[in-house]
């Protein structure tokens, strides 16, 4: 199996990238995870609770350590204020990833300096031939942040995707991939 070799912690201009530990999931849970605005788009369930926040963040450090999922806290550099998250899900080599922000940090262009510097660690790795994110046609600004990265889109799929956030209604999406021949 591919493992990435990716560090636990680095920064951009403005913010400080971690590995996801067990000790931010308040944060997590208050910044975005229980709000339905921020996981409208995601592939996973508003938090309900602190203990969702907890079981998730199990499951996260539980997949770092076996190589399948790297989950990532964005925070701002300055204050280290928590704003959001990145993942990365690892199919031996072929990456799948995404994002959420805080409803109250949206259009400052955090995601995009997250999603760039995320690009350049993530096609260097060893073994990985594949690097590919969707998102729901309807969900403009994250298209723009994936474009923005380097990313170009591959495919639009109608009614591809079911959102548990938005009652399971099926979804067309937008598939991009990022271009491995920018090495």
């Amino acid at each position: 199996m591919v493992r990435l070799d990716l560090p636990e912690h680095f920064h951009t201009d403005r913010l400080s990238v971690r590995r996801l530990r067990y000790e931010d999931a308040e944060e997590i849970f208050y910044a975005y995870a229980s709000k339905p605005e921020a996981t409208r788009y995601i592939s996973w369930p508003t938090h309900e609770s602190l203990a969702d926040t907890k079981s998730f963040l199990r499951y996260a450090v539980a997949a770092w350590d076996a190589g399948t999922d790297y989950s990532f806290s964005v925070r701002l550099k300055e204050s280290n204020r928590l704003i959001g998250s990145f993942g990365v899900i690892n199919e031996d080599g072929k990456l799948q990833f995404g994002y959420i922000f805080s409803p109250s940090q949206w259009g400052r262009g955090y995601a995009t300096e997250v999603c760039r510097a995320m690009m350049m660690l993530l096609r260097d790795q060893y073994g990985v031939y594949r690097i590919q994110s969707f998102v729901d046609a309807e969900n403009v600004a994250s298209a723009r942040v994936l474009e923005k990265s380097g990313l170009v889109e591959e495919a639009r799929l109608p009614n591809w995707f079911r959102f548990v956030n938005q009652r399971y209604k099926v979804k067309d999406c937008i598939h991009y991939r990022l271009p491995m021949d920018l090495r």
